[in-house]
């Protein structure tokens, strides 16, 4: 028999946000799920019922903490808090930022967009892979042979897929692929990463939700 130990982390992002004026809210308080994402949050769970899921742990956030919510309610679990989860800081919270009516369009802000490689706008790409990373590993040591639900947000979560794979971590935010209440999943056999699988259990609601960027 195999001595091998399989654990599963499991990275998902919060479900659709209700933001009706449109604007980057990054780690401001009082951002809760829409509706919509409610709904997200249920499918997210059933998708996992049947899931060795031993933690569920989420950002400090409102919605990600909602989004845990039915997670751990169907696997009979207390949800942990873990900052290190939390979304990446922007300085152009609370602003809109989309092309032509944002912040965007402001020279004054310019003097922030000098370097999309670190980026100069906000919170390092490897500062954020660095504390996902221990986050995972964390939760990884804590649920061996089994699987533990991460709650995050889609910057951090698409930079610690770049590091897991060892890929560059500056890129083309349209290029991320994980859409709201999307499942990263890194499986583990005993320490060593063995494949990264990513599916979308609410794919079919995503022409219903926003366009507005979410965090």
């Amino acid at each position: 028999m195999s001595g091998d130990e399989r654990t599963v982390v499991h990275l998902l992002r919060h479900g659709e946000v209700f933001n009706p004026d449109g604007v980057l809210y990054g780690r401001l308080p009082g951002y809760v799920l829409s509706d919509l994402g409610q709904v997200m949050a249920t499918r997210a769970a059933a998708a996992l019922a049947n899931n060795d899921v031993t933690a569920v742990i989420a950002s400090p956030m409102e919605r990600a903490q909602q989004t845990a919510q039915p997670i751990a309610a169907k696997h009979g679990l207390t949800i942990q808090t873990e900052p290190l989860l939390i979304e990446a800081d922007n300085i152009f919270e609370g602003q809109r930022v989309s092309v032509g009516d944002g912040v965007l369009k402001q020279p004054k802000t310019w003097r922030h967009l000098w370097n999309p490689f670190r980026p100069s706008w906000g919170e390092p790409y490897d500062e954020v892979a660095s504390r996902m990373t221990a986050a995972v590993h964390a939760a990884r040591d804590q649920v061996r042979g089994h699987e533990a639900v991460l709650v995050s947000h889609q910057l951090p979560i698409w930079v610690a897929r770049l590091a897991a794979e060892d890929r560059r971590l500056w890129h083309d935010p349209r290029s991320r692929q994980c859409t709201l209440a999307s499942l990263t999943s890194l499986t583990y056999e005993n320490d060593d990463l063995v494949a990264i699988t990513y599916t979308e259990p609410s794919r079919d609601l995503l022409a219903k939700a926003s366009k507005v960027a979410g965090a």
